[in-house]
């Protein structure tokens, strides 16, 4: 057989795929990818890392990135046996996870949950009514990983990103991968994915279920709170000729669950707690897609991306007598990249955005402004990469044309610089804009919650110093950043007598976040690995702690393989400290500031391979049996242990 061997720059003409694969290749590997009646096609990577959410050119080097970033690749995800993705996402420097039935959200280096832009395989896939993505519905497929970009992305991706970008990419796959498992609280969760790829082509489809009875989440409550979710995905790309490329993107997710309400009874000894509400249910539907189309000219140096891409979302609440409340969102949004390398080094990236997003209460009780509203933006981006041998340099320009708000420009430089080769320096500095929600500007009950049309978006300004130092031949790594930033216009909610009817408005203060961020991998034997981060976080909103935002977040994951591969075990530690939290405990409905103690969660997780295509695995979750509260009276849930087989063909 004739073997080819494809390195370097052949992997960018890859595209998508090779983005996906190169983001778990090891230095020195070769995989066949593909093979013809007489050919075989040999990938050999050169052991770097591709941040594909880092540019809107379609992705650079891990290590010529000039902000803070981190990527939980694939075998991370399988070794500590991540089904919720917002679960792994406590072990990223920066991050903060609050999740209650419903909703879960994450806030980064202390911004709120809706100043997160989060993509999954390229889609931004926020609600439009509510601002922002309930992780709770993004559960881990084989072979998916994630990227977090922290610190202010406007300049690349425009509103939203203030915190930064979370970007879960569902890999590209061969063969068939199925997994099921069951355990206690009644869970019983499943998996299964199918890809193919040939010269020039690959396709996956991939299916998750994930259900639980769950547990009360009611202090001395008895009413189990479950939770069922499925979802469908699909995705695949094809050349057409030497220069063409096609790729689409489609996503099905559904979930189902239970939920308590709080008491609102004046009279009532619980005011303001969480109580058993019997028949109060949720249902969440969201449908995502992308078309592409990429033309690569002067032999893939200078490349033309044009996509289109949709996202629909919609939430519903029930109770005793049918549906209470309820909201639909959708998005178009389409883009135009066009980005040029030269020189080697030098890359300079154009894009255009075009976005449309339509929402609409629809309260079945008629007490909510029911109409539907939209917003159109255009945002202009201009971007130029230099990734030098020690030094690189990154700057990115951006302008949104609005129909609603103010024109904005947003704006974001960095720079690296390898002073040794075991040691990196480096520095960013950017502005981020975060524009009002649909309920914000709208109202959400009449009586409870009115809007205010006359909202101003919020905006940032943020900077942060790094390093990055490796030991013993690149098998320690340790990093530190150091980031400071100040949020203008931060949008609260009011109680303005005389009838103290809780209303958003624009802070005239500043409000300010600062903290450090620190994070160490290590090999500390041929088959046992650490990883580890701390965070260390002051966030005030006009001078007051912001809820929800621990001072103090660490994680430890110490995994032992076997040299031979055929058995793992992974133990993760995490520890949130004390927070603070709103209660509406008392009848003005005005909050109270109360703590919430810190936690630690214990997760031990272990494989045995059975034989070559079967594998035997277990977990154990919240080993301590912590009790402990995310959200102000929400019981979050106690130990947990399955027991599962995974099937590769």
């Amino acid at each position: 057989m004739k073997k080819v061997l494809l390195c370097g720059a052949a992997i960018a003409a890859l595209g998508s795929s090779a983005g996906a694969l190169a983001q778990e290749s090891d230095k020195g590997v070769c995989y066949i990818i593909d093979s013809e009646p007489g050919e075989e096609q040999l990938l050999c990577y050169p052991g770097k890392r591709i941040l594909v959410s880092g540019s809107r050119s379609g992705g650079l080097r891990l290590d010529d990135y000039t902000g803070a970033s981190t990527v939980l690749d694939s075998e991370t995800l399988e070794q500590r046996q991540v089904r919720d993705v917002a679960e792994v996402l406590r072990d990223v420097p920066g991050v903060a996870v609050s999740g209650i039935a419903g909703q879960t959200q994450i806030r980064l280096r202390g911004s709120e949950g809706n100043h997160v832009l989060v993509l999954v395989d390229g889609i931004e896939v926020s609600d439009p009514f509510g601002g922002e993505f309930d992780f709770g519905t993004l559960q881990a497929e084989p072979g998916g990983y994630v990227e977090v970009l922290r610190g202010p992305q406007s300049a690349l991706y425009g509103s939203d990103a203030i915190g930064g970008v979370v970007a879960y990419q569902s890999g590209t796959h061969r063969g068939v991968t199925g997994r099921i498992e069951a355990g206690t609280q009644g869970t019983l969760n499943g998996a299964a994915r199918y890809g193919a790829m040939g010269t020039g082509w690959d396709v996956s489809l991939s299916a998750v279920a994930v259900t639980t009875d769950g547990e009360p989440n009611a202090i001395g409550g008895a009413r189990d709170i479950g939770r069922d979710s499925y979802t469908l995905s699909g995705k695949g790309s094809v050349a057409v000729g030497d220069t063409l490329t096609l790729r689409g993107v489609a996503r099905y997710i559904r979930t189902e669950g239970d939920y308590n309400e709080q008491d609102f009874d004046p009279a009532s000894p619980t005011f303001g707690y969480v109580i058993d509400s019997p028949d109060t249910t949720y249902e969440n539907e969201a449908i995502y897609a992308l078309a592409g189309v990429n033309l690569a000219t002067f032999d893939g140096r200078w490349t033309h991306d044009l996509s289109a891409q949709i996202a629909d979302i919609t939430r519903d609440t029930f109770g005793l007598f049918g549906r209470t409340s309820g909201s639909e969102g959708d998005r178009l949004k389409a883009s135009y990249v066009s980005a040029l390398q030269f020189a080697d080094m030098h890359h300079l990236t154009f894009a255009a955005d075009w976005e449309r997003e339509r929402f609409r209460n629809t309260d079945p009780f008629g007490f909510a402004f029911g109409g539907r509203e939209e917003i159109e933006n255009v945002g202009l981006v201009g971007e130029y990469r230099y990734d030098g041998e020690r030094f690189d340099l990154s700057a990115a320009l951006r302008h949104d044309i609005n129909d609603r708000f103010a024109n904005e420009t947003t704006y974001r430089i960095g720079a690296g610089y390898r002073i040794f080769e075991d040691t990196r320096l480096r520095a960013s500095i950017g502005s981020g804009i975060k524009n009002p929600g649909f309920y914000e500007l709208f109202g959400f009950i009449d009586g409870r919650f009115i809007g205010n049309a006359d909202l101003r978006p919020e905006k940032s300004t943020g900077w942060e110093v790094g390093v990055d130092q490796d030991f013993a031949n690149g098998d320690i790594r340790l990093s530190a950043t150091w980031f400071d930033s100040e949020l203008e216009n931060e949008i609260f909610t009011d109680y303005p007598a005389p009838t103290f009817v809780a209303t958003p408005a624009n802070r005239d203060t500043e409000s300010s976040r600062k903290g450090l961020e620190l994070s160490a991998s290590a090999r500390l034997a041929e088959t046992v690995t650490l990883d580890a981060a701390y965070t260390w976080l002051d966030a005030e909103e006009d001078g007051v702690t912001e809820v929800r935002r621990p001072s103090h977040i660490a994680s430890a994951a110490l995994n032992w393989t076997a040299a031979d591969d055929s058995a793992s075990a992974t133990l993760v530690v995490r520890h949130n400290g004390a927070a603070e939290d709103l209660a509406f405990t008392d009848p003005s409905f005005i909050p109270v500031r109360v703590t919430l103690e810190e936690y630690t969660l214990v997760n031990l997780a272990a494989t045995y391979r059975l034989s070559e295509r079967f594998e035997l695995f277990g977990r154990v979750e919240n080993l301590l049996d912590d009790r402990y509260q995310q959200v102000f009276s929400f019981v979050s849930p106690g130990r947990s242990a399955v027991l599962g087989l995974r099937a590769s063909f």
